[in-house]
């Protein structure tokens, strides 16, 4: 399909489910089981019904790539960085975050190892409820080696290649399970470009290691809600057309992103954000058509998978539907100029 549209990742949570006033301060790196609404005996059946909610939006939507909108999750990383083993969930530790405070996050006392699978039943879940192309996302090895604090292995690389290998076991069940995409979300490579130059691209493709099966990785600013002032552009990105990643998904909309960095990735499908999350109207399909279009003078449309800058995770229900809503309407657009451009071309011959 020409210009396929996806999310990222994540997808609102129902008022009911989960507690947005204490969400909207925070990204949790531990287990925030505060957030939650639902008595805990009931919790996975109310996450059921959430997840059916969401992939039912996105299906009414028209999007051509449905993901779990991430409806079991306090945060895109917390939910897989505390069930793995070595780490110390009674006694958490501190770090620096990226908008200059500190974050509470899991503290490493021992060897990273996966203890057991964390997304299978959701991958289960989501392919018995969609006949479209499905996506998971995972949080990435240098991502997690960045919000822990690490109390074992005193070594940045040594820390994130064995999270590599917790993430590899995930991914492989994962495609095993029937998930058509996976994605590795690394927004930290961003804002740590030294360290992810070192050791940040070994350690996403030992997580890709021996993986069959169309692989992507997210990279990004931070969620609009939590990050205001964004760059106008990335610090590492180049880097990622040498990994084993298929796909790369960049934030563009927000930062006002000149497309022509996207010729730093020639061997890439590039996931286009195209919405806007800091904004809380929601675009017109003509403004979306007009950001895709200005990525076309850069890459060809059979390069393109269109999405929103970020997770949808922040924003009102009835906004981040709109804005998808309009998304696949913009996209719409483009994919029926395209096609008309060819079909005349064809005939000019």
């Amino acid at each position: 399909m020409l210009l396929p549209t996806s999310l990222v990742g994540s997808y609102p949570q129902p008022v009911w489910l989960i507690d947005h006033a204490k969400l909207s301060k925070q990204v949790p790196r531990v287990r925030a089981h505060d957030l939650w609404r639902v008595d805990p005996s009931r919790l996975d059946a109310a996450q059921d019904d959430a997840t059916l909610l969401a992939i039912r939006d996105q299906e009414r939507a028209g999007l051509d790539i449905v993901t779990d909108g991430e409806q079991r999750r306090e945060s895109y990383s917390n939910r897989f960085a505390t069930a793995l083993e070595g780490i110390d969930l009674e006694r958490p530790g501190k770090t620096p975050n990226r908008t200059g405070g500190f974050s509470t996050v899991p503290r490493v006392v021992g060897p990273i190892r996966r203890r057991h699978p964390v997304e299978v039943r959701d991958v289960k879940f989501l392919r018995a409820n969609t006949q479209r192309t499905i996506k998971m996302t995972v949080p990435g090895p240098f991502t997690m080696s960045a919000q822990c604090q690490d109390d074992f292995y005193h070594d940045g690389r040594s820390l994130a290649l064995d999270y590599a290998r917790a993430v590899n076991a995930e991914i492989k069940d994962l495609f095993a399970a029937g998930a058509d995409i996976v994605q590795i979300d690394e927004p930290w490579m961003q804002s740590r470009p030294e360290p992810a130059r070192s050791y940040g691209l070994e350690a996403l493709d030992a997580a890709l290691d021996g993986v069959a099966g169309t692989t992507a990785v997210h990279i990004c600013f931070g969620y609009a809600a939590m990050v205001k002032d964004k760059p106008a552009g990335y610090s590492f990105l180049s880097e990622l057309d040498h990994s084993a990643a298929d796909q790369i998904s960049i934030e563009a909309a927000q930062p006002k992103l000149d497309l022509s960095i996207l010729r730093q990735l020639p061997s890439k499908t590039i996931i286009l954000g195209v919405l806007d999350l800091s904004d809380l109207s929601v675009e017109t399909p003509a403004a979306v058509a007009d950001r895709i279009r200005k990525a076309l003078a850069a890459v060809s449309p059979e390069r393109i998978v269109v999405a929103p800058d970020c997770g949808l995770k922040y924003l009102p229900r009835n906004v981040a539907y709109g804005k998808i809503q309009a998304m696949v309407e913009g996209t719409r657009i483009v994919r029926e100029e395209l096609m008309h451009g060819r079909k005349n071309g064809s005939e000019a011959r």
